[in-house]
């Protein structure tokens, strides 16, 4: 039954308390929504400096425990704080791995002592259930900072009492990342080599792949879209691990993820100026009269088609192909506002690209919540040109906020938007397949055009609106999935 279900619920981020990207959202809302259905979910993350520097209550409950680390122990303190709906959050503070800047690097590339870093929160994370109390019948692992669990429990947590019945259910959010390291560090896991590392373990090219194990030693897969789960099985999108996937593919499900729509809102956002709503649509356009305000550009642009993008500043987001046809898309008297953070490259050759084109173009980098709503509610059209996207929340917010999705039709984003038909009035927005420049400006010309059809904009904004992706939903897909596995008290 959903009431007695136990979820350990492990996750490198969770907003709002820390993130990068798009896991953190849905580790900070599935859980909700778990626990709506009746579910008993605990949280387990790290304790960042992040953390630390914001208001957040927190309250130690456990001191000094001792933690595996390769062939000794580490010492940690485990804090308390909590989620919406009263859930237990666990934050694990070793000052020496968690205090400091940033989650996994900086502009110089990823610390070098990640993998030490994960191994000693993936043991901490199984030894605060074990302190606590809590015997979990799922743990639910995300991403290669959680990878090494499946195996773990696969291997010396297996006879723990509290553990020994647990299933665990490894969600791949990205395939882009790996979990890669040298096997010179193998002991660091807490694995045995001749059980674990080899070509059907966790031995990937002669190194460790975190991300592999998890998919290897887990009960259950998941990715973030249906799409995904089937495009990563191909080498364009497996990059790499298609084989191993394919091997597991019975055991696999993409179930899309959801929008916390009690964030993300605009009938009941606090950073917005204009509230509005699919019948009371007025305050979109004070939004966007603010936003052009607040960024700089020129206030004519409120008649004209306003662009907003709100992205990691990467290839894989389709920065190569967005680039080569910026100024002829701001010569379609146009405006572009895009907020985000990545490669200094791509950064610096953004900036140089809104300086020559004062009034029309605006570039802000690093991460800003506030702002990031702002450019939600104020622009007309959000894009989104993802050489690939396993799932994409930022096109589900826009279809909310009645700013009109242009997408490439891969991962969730092709789950999610739906072509525009205008003799139909069907649809919810743009889409383009193939991966180049020209068929992106394709798209989002036949945007503009539309945009100046104010009926059958409006039609379409309607449609995107009414669009309902609510966690709830996506929820009730993992609650399927958790119930499905077999105990294994009864193996």
């Amino acid at each position: 039954m959903a009431e007695n279900l136990k979820v350990l619920f492990l996750s490198s981020e969770v907003m709002p308390f820390a993130k990068t990207g798009g896991l953190a959202d849905v580790a900070g809302a599935l859980p909700s929504a778990l626990k709506r259905s009746g579910v008993d979910v605990r949280l387990v993350m790290p304790f960042y400096r992040v953390i630390r520097e914001g208001a957040y209550k927190t309250l130690i409950i456990l001191k000094d425990i001792e933690i595996p680390f390769g062939e000794k122990t580490l010492s940690a303190n485990i804090f308390e704080t909590s989620l919406a709906e009263d859930i237990p959050v666990y934050l694990v503070e070793r000052e020496d791995m968690f205090d400091r800047p940033n989650l996994y690097g900086n502009s110089r590339g990823d610390y070098y002592d990640n993998l030490e870093r994960f191994s000693f929160f993936s043991h901490a994370a199984l030894k605060i259930s074990l302190a606590i109390g809590f015997s979990p019948d799922i743990v639910h692992c995300h991403d290669w900072q959680t990878g090494l669990v499946p195996a773990l429990l696969n291997g010396p947590y297996k006879t723990s009492n509290g553990l020994s019945s647990a299933s665990s259910v490894f969600t791949i959010h990205n395939m882009g990342y790996q979990g890669i390291f040298n096997s010179e560090k193998l002991a660091m896991t807490g694995l045995s080599g001749p059980q674990h590392f080899h070509p059907e373990g966790l031995e990937y090219w002669g190194n460790i792949s975190l991300l592999k194990s998890g998919i290897v030693y887990s009960d259950v897969i998941t990715t973030v879209s249906p799409t995904y789960a089937v495009e990563i099985l191909n080498h364009e999108y497996g990059l790499g691990m298609e084989g191993i996937l394919l091997s597991r593919q019975k055991a696999m499900y993409g179930i899309l993820n959801g929008a916390d729509y009690n964030e993300w809102d605009p009938a009941k956002d606090p950073h917005i100026s204009g509230p509005y709503s699919r019948n009371a649509f007025s305050g979109k356009i004070k939004c966007k009269k603010d936003l052009l305000i607040e960024t700089g550009l020129d206030p004519g642009l409120i008649e004209k088609p306003l662009i907003g993008m709100i992205s990691r500043l990467d290839k894989q987001k389709g920065l190569d192909i967005l680039m080569p046809v910026l100024e002829d898309l701001l010569k379609l008297d146009a405006g572009i506002i895009i907020l985000g953070s990545g490669d200094e490259p791509i950064e610096a050759a953004l900036k140089k690209s809104a300086g020559g084109n004062p009034g029309r173009m605006a570039v802000f980098t690093g991460f800003n919540n506030p702002l990031a709503h702002r450019i939600m509610a104020g622009a007309d059209i959000f894009l989104v040109p993802s050489r690939y996207e396993p799932c994409g929340l930022t096109q589900m917010y826009a279809l909310k906020y009645g700013t009109v999705p242009v997408v490439r039709a891969t991962g969730g984003l092709n789950d999610t938007v739906d072509q525009y038909d205008k003799k139909l009035m069907t649809g919810n927005g743009f889409k383009f397949g193939q991966y180049n420049s020209n068929a992106l400006f394709i798209a989002v010309k036949a945007a503009f055009n539309l945009y100046k059809d104010k009926k059958a904009w409006k039609k379409l904004i309607s449609n995107g609106m009414r669009s309902d992706f609510s966690w709830d939903r996506s929820a009730g897909r993992y609650m399927d999935i958790y119930k499905s596995i077999p105990n294994k008290t009864r193996r």
